[in-house]
């Protein structure tokens, strides 16, 4: 998520993504819908395949910026919000919500404030499907302590046939996945593929039905590591990028070794662009010993 004030005001450049996401989204968090309109003009310039409204956030600075959960309440300005932005784009507008919020917490006032957006122009909506606490529960309380409540989510898709719900919140499996797509029209998975990022290497095939084409773990270490020194030559650090697949080897032999690796020899001074190849070397080292000690066993 990018505020609109980050765009507008800030020194730095917050909408910077590499080709190879496409499909990609921006997320914008405001509320004012004149300076949404003009970052999401600016946001398909610089060629975003969709802008996403933020009515999920339930951080106090979030709410107190007048945007993300709260926004729950005020169905018209997030009308008013799609409508301005959708007058400058011809790329979609979609918005992600929660099913309510403190005690707005009934199908009724979750239905109201899809209805009242979809008139605005909406046609997608990912729903969180927990409410969140604004008062008395912290960011990370909210993804875990409201219980969730995916029927309301199915309902919503019942009621409102002709748009597209997606639904989210403690979906780790792609088996899960498959079944919430019995019932709605997407899936989005946030924690599960930040820990767990090799899991998207089987969508194509348990999700489209298409043909297995994954990459292997050892091609992902060769990407990334070119695409590190790719970065690192225009001014990045080497940990700002390697930090976000610690998780890669989660499950596996060896993937203790590679986050504790990364973190111990990520963080240092003059870190080696090779770091991920180093941090493979000691997986596969890992991988080799485990081998051994199974063999041993069956011999003995």
């Amino acid at each position: 998520m990018v505020t609109t004030g980050a765009i507008i005001h800030g020194k730095g450049d917050y909408l910077g993504y590499n080709n190879e996401e496409h499909p990609v989204v921006l997320q914008l968090g405001g509320s004012d819908p004149k300076a949404m309109a003009h970052c999401a003009s600016i946001a398909q310039d610089r060629g975003y395949d969709e802008v996403n409204i933020n009515v999920g956030c339930p951080s106090d600075r979030v709410k107190n910026g007048s945007f993300g959960a709260c926004l729950m309440a005020m169905p018209d300005t997030v009308a008013e919000c799609v409508v301005a932005m959708q007058s400058e784009l011809t790329i979609p507008v979609t918005v992600k919500c929660r099913i309510g919020i403190d005690d707005m917490d009934d199908y009724e006032g979750l239905s109201r404030f899809v209805s009242l957006v979809a008139e605005g122009g909406c046609e997608h909506f990912i729903v969180h499907a927990r409410k969140a606490w604004l008062q008395g529960l912290s960011p990370k309380e909210n993804r875990d302590i409201p219980p969730l409540n995916y029927q309301r989510v199915y309902d919503l898709k019942k009621e409102f046939s002709q748009l597209k719900i997606s639904i989210n919140g403690g979906i780790n499996t792609l088996e899960d996945s498959n079944k919430h797509l019995q019932s709605i029209d997407g899936v989005m998975m946030g924690r599960e593929v930040y820990s767990n990022p090799y899991i998207l290497s089987k969508v194509d095939s348990l999700i489209y039905g298409e043909s297995e084409n994954a990459i292997s773990r050892e091609q992902v270490v060769l990407l990334m590591t070119a695409y590190i020194k790719e970065q690192v030559a225009q001014g990045s650090r080497v940990w700002h990028i390697a930090r976000h697949v610690l998780g890669l080897f989660q499950g596996q032999a060896g993937g203790r070794i590679w986050r504790r690796y990364l973190s111990q020899h990520g963080t240092q001074k003059d870190v080696s662009t090779d770091l991920l190849l180093h941090a493979y070397e000691e997986v596969l080292a890992a991988q080799a010993k485990a081998r051994d000690f199974q063999a041993s066993k069956i011999e003995s």
